[in-house]
């Protein structure tokens, strides 16, 4: 079997380094991207590296769009370079921010935002990149529980999730055709520093999620991790087109 590649964006932190760790793990070599924090981006190649498999970080913000052109240019400079390769086999959109804040206060400027990183981003990137995903690939959507259950503060932020839902499906449909896959995450509620950190410093919140989880505990970034690369396993392959909540189970 030849080398796998996948490629993660904001893969320097969070769930996302964690995800690129677990699947580096299982041999695949790792392309992600860093919003601004090229070392922190380098420890995490270096990292991946100690795993036996090659690894390369790319600067990329996915909320502006007229950036992908050079980054799809990049990409396929990397792959070229670094593994003699055309095309790639995964693609996971995990970037992400958590912005806060009331239905009736949330700005426009906020809200032009999140749906620029957390729809439209993932949109036009999986686009722009899909003449270097190899046919038979695997691309990976990221969703939150919050698109299925309501939490105050979260209406824009929840909203985006949701039509990534939604476009998951459709992009599932269309590219049938070439034998790629599609399917989108949803974690609940995770100790990360994603949104200031609130899950994972906050006690109060912490205590309070936990009591609403049927396993009885918030969820770690190894909880997602390890999903991400067992939703991306040859032995899920014919799953297409899901919305799979790794929550624990939140709220039920």
């Amino acid at each position: 079997m030849s080398q796998r590649i996948a490629v993660i964006t904001g893969g320097s932190r969070g769930l996302g380094k964690n995800a690129a760790l677990k699947l580096a793990a299982k041999g695949i070599h790792i392309l992600l991207t860093y919003n601004s924090n090229q070392q922190e981006a380098q420890k995490v190649v270096h990292e991946i590296e100690q795993l036996g498999v090659k690894a390369v970080a790319l600067q990329l913000n996915v909320g502006e769009v007229s950036g992908f052109e050079r980054f799809a240019t990049e990409v396929q400079q990397q792959l070229k370079h670094v593994w003699q390769r055309d095309t790639f086999d995964y693609l996971v959109n995990n970037a992400g921010i958590g912005l806060y804040g009331a239905f009736s206060e949330t700005t426009e400027a906020v809200f032009d935002e999140l749906m620029n990183i957390h729809f439209k981003g993932p949109f036009f990137l999986t686009q722009r990149l899909l003449p270097l995903i190899q046919d038979g690939g695997r691309i990976l959507n990221v969703s939150s529980g919050l698109a299925r259950f309501a939490l105050p503060g979260f209406a824009a932020y929840a909203s985006m999730k949701g039509a990534m839902e939604v476009l998951t499906r459709y992009q599932a449909k269309e590219l049938g055709a070439r034998n790629i896959s599609v399917n989108i995450i949803a974690p609940g509620a995770i100790e990360t520093d994603f949104g200031g950190g609130q899950v994972r410093d906050n006690a109060e919140m912490n205590k309070h999620i936990a009591a609403q989880t049927a396993l009885g505990r918030v969820g770690l970034p190894d909880d997602i991790g390890n999903a991400i690369a067992a939703l991306l396993s040859d032995e899920l392959g014919w799953m297409n087109a899901q919305r799979v909540e790794v929550s624990g189970g939140m709220f039920l």
